[in-house]
Parts: structure tokens; C-alpha cells; sequence
């Protein structure tokens, strides 16, 4: 069976801010709650797709959220087993950490200044362009940010201090990402792959945190949008959508779907399958 990794948010599924429908009478389902808040969706037609996906592949949620923010998601079939969280800090089987998985990331990660160090410096920078800062999962830092307000050098400046460091910078929609090098989602995936006895792994993402699970995997797929699409990535194995927003969700959707009804067609040549499985750090 094959391992379909994909991320949620501006992937998957949106928030009304990420949506870019052409036609508002669309028919969406909210798939997460927040303060009694309807915060993210799709349209009916990619719920259709993602429940036929999750019984005909082993559909894995790949996500930079911390685990409390991936379990506010109802994605539409049944509960997927495996979920991939906090970037790949954590594993979650069956709805619980992995302990073991989660003490590897941390000895991983013990290389890389400390995510205070980072959250303090993000704060030192920080200006009226910052909403809000926070660490996530005790892992890394992240901010809420006035993207129109940023100014010019900010988010290269930041980028370049946290390479120093062994850190990674991402921004997207309106949050910016520090994250520790070896803190990877394709070395959760790889693991995850291997666990479930996967023939094959595909995978989708929008986002720079994203890139180098696409290019493990055997095939992808990323939307026309988000921050790789602002960047112009790609890569020989990856799929770009036709549509934008919440359609291209639907792309994804049957894109992973149709991979999963016929693996035959998927070549195996993913680089998932020489990351060992000793370290994220891989």
C-alpha cells in the first residue's frame, strides 16, 4: 500500500483568508473548530476525494502544527493512524506519541542553539510587525506576523542569523517558522513509510519546510500557490497544480488518490528509501 504524506494547511486545507475562490456559493465543509470558531475547510468534493484516499492508502498528515493544534482536525473518513507532527517532532500512532521517535528528535536537535536562544533573538528583533511569538512543542519559535508591514531585510536577516545556528526560516501566510535543521518531515515520513510497510511514498506541501519531503518521496505534488510557488521550486519527481486555493486542494486530493488506486504507475525511485532510520539528522 502506498504511504500518502501530505501537509494540511494551504495544502489540504484552508482558512477562510487562504480559500481564493472564484466562486463563493462553493459548497465547503469545515473540517476545524477553534474557540467555537469555524477555522479551516475544503469543498465537499475534495472531503469526497481525501475519504476514498484514507481506505485506499495510508493517508499520513504531515504538519509543522503541534500536536493539541493537528487534533482539532477532522479530516473527512476514518482517523488516520499515523500523523506526523511539529515539523516531525513528533509521530503520533493511533492518536499518542511515540516516546521513542520524540527522544530521537531531541538528541537530534541537541546540536542547534537552544530554541530559547532563537525565541529570544526573534523577540529582540521583533517590532510592531510581530503579533505574537510563542515556542511550539518546546521545539521551536514561531510569529505571528504583519506581512505588509515586514520590513525589507527583516525575514534574511533573521534567515541568516539563524543559519549560523543551524536553523531554518520559513514564512508562511502570516506566520514565521525557526525551525532546527535536523528537525525534518522527511525523516518522520521515511519512518513512518517503513513502519507501515509502504511500497511506495507520495507526498504533497506548499512550503519551503515542505521541500525536502517532496523530493524523497516517489512522487509529489504542490499547489500553484504558498511559498514554493512565490519561489518558483520544483523538482523532476513534482506535480504543480492548475489551480490555486481551495481548488487546488482538490487537485492534491485526486492527484494522491489516483496514485493509490494504481501504484504500478508510481516509480520507485524515492530517496525515502536510503534515510536511516537512526536519526532525523539523516
Amino acid at each position: 500500500m502506498i504511504a500518502a504524506c501530505t501537509d494540511l494547511d494551504r495544502t489540504l486545507i484552508y482558512s477562510a483568508n487562504a480559500l481564493m475562490l472564484a466562486d463563493p456559493d462553493a459548497a465547503l465543509r469545515c473540517v476545524e473548530i477553534y474557540d467555537l470558531k469555524p477555522l479551516s475547510y475544503l469543498t465537499d468534493r475534495s472531503a469526497a476525494l481525501i475519504e476514498l484516499l484514507a481506505t485506499s492508502a495510508t493517508l499520513v498528515p504531515t504538519t509543522t502544527r503541534t500536536p493539541a493544534q493537528y487534533r482539532r482536525i477532522r479530516l473527512p473518513g476514518p482517523p488516520p493512524r499515523f500523523a506526523i507532527c511539529a515539523n516531525g517532532g513528533y509521530i503520533l500512532e493511533d492518536g499518542e506519541e511515540d516516546p521513542s521517535w520524540t527522544a530521537r528528535v531531541r538528541k537530534a536537535v541537541a546540536d542547534c542553539a537552544p530554541a530559547v536562544d532563537v525565541h529570544d533573538h526573534m523577540s529582540s528583533v521583533s517590532g510592531t510587525h510581530t503579533l505574537n511569538l510563542k515556542i511550539a512543542a518546546e521545539l521551536f519559535p514561531y510569529a505571528v506576523v504583519d506581512r505588509a508591514a515586514l520590513p525589507e531585510t527583516w525575514l534574511a536577516d533573521l534567515a541568516a542569523w539563524c543559519a549560523d545556528r543551524r536553523w531554518t526560516v520559513s514564512l508562511q501566510g502570516r506566520k514565521v517558522y525557526c525551525l532546527p535543521e535536523p528537525l525534518t518531515k522527511s525523516a518522520a515520513a521515511a519512518e513512518v513509510a517503513r513502519r507501515c510497510d509502504a511500497s511506495h511514498l507520495v507526498a504533497a506541501g506548499d512550503s519551503l519546510l515542505d521541500t525536502e519531503l517532496l523530493r524523497i518521496a516517489d512522487a509529489a505534488v504542490r499547489p500553484a500557490h504558498g511559498e514554493l510557488e512565490e519561489q518558483a521550486w520544483t523538482a523532476e519527481n513534482v506535480t504543480i497544480t492548475e489551480s490555486r486555493g481551495v481548488r487546488a486542494g482538490e487537485e492534491i486530493a485526486a492527484w494522491l488518490l489516483a496514485r493509490a488506486l494504481a501504484p504500478a504507475f508510481v516509480p520507485r525511485t524515492g530517496l525515502w528509501r536510503t534515510l536511516t532510520p537512526a536519526s532525523p539528522a539523516s
